[in-house]
């Protein structure tokens, strides 16, 4: 540390996930099954809309088709979704 300087500590840096909505608004508007996905578990890297998805449950389960790994759970209620995303390890997303 140097003299006279104060010590930043993650706190200070930190706030609620309520400062990214503006963020959160901007990226969830664009066209999804376009959207690039890297599988966390083999690194396949292909668009969402290749992707293999199971439908018929009392959600979806989208899986990658090379190892056949969980990328996304979707379940939609009556007025809320539930949106698992672990088994991406990076989505990308052309504007």
């Amino acid at each position: 540390m140097e003299e006279g300087r104060p010590v930043m500590e993650d706190a200070d840096l930190r706030v609620d996930g309520n400062a990214v909505a503006g963020l959160l608004s901007e990226v969830f508007v664009y066209e999804m099954t376009s959207a690039r996905s890297t599988c966390a578990a083999c690194g396949a890297v292909g668009e969402v809309g290749q992707l293999l998805a199971y439908v018929h449950g009392p959600g979806s389960v989208i899986r990658c088709p090379r190892c056949n790994a969980v990328l996304m759970r979707i379940v939609h209620g009556a007025d809320r979704y539930w949106i698992d995303v672990r088994g991406i390890s990076c989505l990308e997303l052309r504007v």
